[in-house]
């Protein structure tokens, strides 16, 4: 096949793997997707606080990209880094398990994510853990089992408080939702610890605004302050950390939160390739035209969170970085780019959300579906089954289907896992992990 036939696609999130299915449907005879990703997975980030509160196993929030891909019409997956772009020559250079390849493109679209940023606070990088990734979220599961095995040992009542203390900092989505499955973690893994006692074990929710979940309306966002609450949560609104350290946070208002673990949910940076691509850049993120095409570069479009995104539906807006907004731009984008090959007109990106939702802990959600509002049950239950939904495969929807329902009736599972080789194993059994005494 002519190499200068690939649809080549960087990046293997929402926005990509949308891409390369809607594209599959669509192009031409003689042309076939080629997705590129560092990862050979891609992650549902909106259920990583479920990994965290262990309502779900870890690789039920992955799906291989392989497995996503029509291989049947020449679609194909290579696992590597962009290292470059030749918009003049159409080839895109890759580091891969076999060393650089080169390869040639018709259409080059980037669709790749953001990273943490954790040089908003001082001391956050080395004291606070991210959730950005699904190795994030087994560690903070595994940091917490060990925080409160390591209670049970402790004789010093100030340093047991301390302990088991968690603070999460950001009160957006990610926050919230991570905030929640923790308490409701902790309470269900209880029973097994006799030795820690319930008021030993706090979560706590710091947010840097006027109230939580600021992309939702304001009743929303209180009836999420309220739902935490109730589960013992101390969420504290326009409470802003101004310092992390071993030992907790300082806020600005010079409070001092002791706490033996710190939760990251806030500030995300440019993917590195951002900068070397040489293109126009808004805040970080590549300028697309009205039909997601990036100006000056023939053949190349950009969507999802590495792209600013003017939203036609809602004029002087910009699309945000969400996974239904990731998914209309792959829609709308796979036809623009079958509408070019065939000579046809491309037109303006436009979309409005049907709803926005975050699940506050096991049973508990806000939800905002077409203009009306929903909390409690109702709304959760909408949370999982929109997730559901958008899951590939009906193997994968029935096995996180059925781990859902095992969860509603059943305590949470508390193996910490240690992923130890062989020839490890006694050294590191006779070492305590260093990061586990912060």
């Amino acid at each position: 096949m002519n190499e200068t036939r690939n649809i080549a696609i960087v990046g293997g999130g929402f926005a990509g793997t949308t891409l390369a299915g809607a594209l599959e449907r669509r192009l031409p005879a003689g042309h076939r997707v080629v997705l590129l990703s560092e990862e050979s997975y891609t992650t549902f980030n909106p259920m990583l606080a479920e990994v965290v509160g262990a309502s779900v196993f870890p690789e039920h929030v992955v799906a291989p990209l392989r497995q996503m891909l029509d291989t049947a019409k020449g679609s194909q997956f290579i696992m590597g880094r962009v290292a470059a772009v030749d918009f003049e020559r159409r080839i895109v250079t890759a580091t891969t398990l076999a060393g650089t390849r080169r390869m040639a493109y018709a259409q080059l679209v980037f669709a790749f994510g953001t990273r943490a940023n954790l040089e908003l606070v001082p001391g956050l990088a080395q004291h606070a853990l991210p959730l950005k990734l699904v190795g994030d979220a087994m560690f903070i599961r595994n940091r917490v089992l060990q925080r409160v095995a390591r209670i049970e040992l402790e004789a010093d009542a100030a340093l047991r408080r301390r302990l088991g203390h968690f603070v999460v900092v950001g009160g957006g989505f990610s926050g919230v939702e991570v905030a929640g499955e923790l308490a409701d973690f902790l309470r269900s893994a209880l029973r097994f610890y006799p030795r820690v006692r319930r008021e030993e074990l706090r979560v706590s929710l710091l947010q840097d605004g006027e109230r939580l979940l600021p992309e939702l309306p304001a009743s929303l966002g209180q009836a999420a302050a309220a739902s935490l609450r109730t589960r013992g949560i101390d969420v504290r609104l326009g409470a802003r950390a101004a310092r992390v350290d071993a030992d907790g946070v300082q806020l600005a208002g010079g409070e001092f939160l002791a706490a033996g673990t710190v939760i990251c949910t806030i500030g995300t940076r440019p993917n590195a390739l951002v900068e070397g691509l040489g293109l126009a850049l808004q805040r970080g993120r590549i300028q697309v035209s009205a039909d997601l095409s990036v100006p000056g570069a023939e053949g190349v479009w950009a969507i999802g969170d590495c792209a600013a995104i003017a939203n036609a539906a809602l004029p002087g807006s910009l699309a945000p970085p969400t996974a239904q907004f990731a998914v209309a731009e792959a829609q709308a984008l796979a036809h623009n780019i079958a509408a070019r090959l065939s000579g046809q007109p491309t037109r303006a990106f436009g979309h409005v959300a049907r709803g926005t939702m975050a699940t506050t802990g096991h049973l508990k959600g806000v939800a905002q579906l077409f203009g009306l509002r929903l909390s409690g049950l109702a709304a959760w239950l909408l949370w999982r089954a929109y997730y559901l939904s958008r899951m590939p495969t009906l193997g994968r929807k029935l096995r996180i289907w059925v781990e859902w329902t095992w969860g509603m009736f059943f305590a949470a599972d508390i193996t910490h896992l240690r992923f130890t080789r062989t020839g490890d194993a006694e050294f590191d059994a006779l070492l305590p992990d260093p990061r586990a005494q912060r």
